[in-house]
């Protein structure tokens, strides 16, 4: 079967529906906070899987398309780990009941696989139609990347944010949540706070995606390898987002280390036309930076108990 033949296509998608129906349908039927061990089980699991398809790849076509999937796939959930610390933030801002949180991470996973899709096939025609759009893609990531390390894109501001704003003038909202209700009607329509928030993480998906897909791009271009890769790292995070919930001032570098692998990664589109470099070494660096930032994190918070 060839690699490229709708039956992979479709293969590939009948998976991703089988996990995401038994993460959501059947795992989590009822909306409940995972508790650690639950979810640490269910994002090792999907990374397991994920590993695993890589090796499928290794395989089937070789060693080049399994570290293009790989490298790819390492930069998309280091991206979507980002992406997880500003759902975390966005709850805290608007005091998400814990009980609630599980039903706008549905939505917000779904929406990312949406967006994901939408921005590869739109990466892919502007690549395959303008040649040096490559460039644009590097220095956007050498932006983001220098922001990021500044701390210039931590700054939530949900009230500022025009999709917020918008709502909040075609519908009134109400002061408290109502269950599990986006909207309820007392004399007429009001949105609740839950809707701002879903919207919000919405929007944040569309901002990731952005940044994400010029990221895998860099790897390879090959559509069935970005979309694979994005769409492991994407599944898991519903139960990661529980792993991770409680431990977030615990990674302190951790965003340091995604902003290097953004400048590594633009770098490397932006100098794409005079210099190659290996997909294993690209692989190996991306792997340092994170394991440096992951190391320098630990270090840190032993350090703060030990003299606390």
């Amino acid at each position: 079967m060839p690699f490229h033949s709708p039956a992979v296509w479709i293969g590939f998608t009948v998976l991703v529906l089988g996990l995401l129906a038994l993460d959501l349908g059947v795992l989590n039927r009822r909306a409940h906070v995972l508790n650690m061990r639950e979810a640490a089980l269910w994002s090792g699991s999907i990374i397991a899987i994920a590993l695993a398809f890589g090796t499928f790849l290794w395989w089937r076509e070789g060693s080049k398309v399994a570290l293009e999937y790989y490298t790819g796939y390492l930069i998309e959930l280091s991206l979507s780990v980002d992406n997880l610390f500003v759902f975390i933030l966005i709850f805290q801002y608007f005091a998400v009941p814990a009980e609630l949180q599980p039903r706008v991470l549905k939505y917000g996973i779904i929406g990312a696989i949406i967006m994901r899709a939408v921005m590869i096939a739109l990466g892919a025609l502007l690549l395959q139609r303008f040649g040096w759009i490559i460039y644009v893609f590097g220095a956007l990531l050498i932006f983001t990347g220098i922001r990021m390390f500044k701390g210039a894109e931590g700054r939530l501001e949900p009230e500022k944010n025009p999709i917020v704003r918008i709502a909040r003038k075609l519908i009134p909202v109400t002061a408290a949540y109502e269950a599990q209700h986006f909207l309820v009607k007392k004399g007429g329509w009001h949105a609740t706070p839950l809707l701002l928030v879903v919207l919000l993480v919405e929007w944040s998906d569309l901002v990731f995606a952005i940044d994400s897909i010029p990221a895998i791009f860099a790897v390879t271009r090959d559509p069935f390898i970005v979309y694979s890769s994005n769409i492991f790292a994407i599944l898991g995070l519903r139960a990661l987002f529980f792993v991770l919930a409680g431990a977030m001032d615990k990674f302190i570098h951790l965003k340091a280390g995604i902003a290097g692998i953004l400048v590594f990664v633009g770098a490397k589109m932006v100098l794409s036309a005079w210099f190659h470099l290996p997909t294993g070494i690209s692989l190996a660096v991306i792997v340092l930076f994170l394991a440096t930032a992951i190391w320098a994190s630990v270090r840190h918070t032993a350090e703060e108990e030990s003299t606390g």
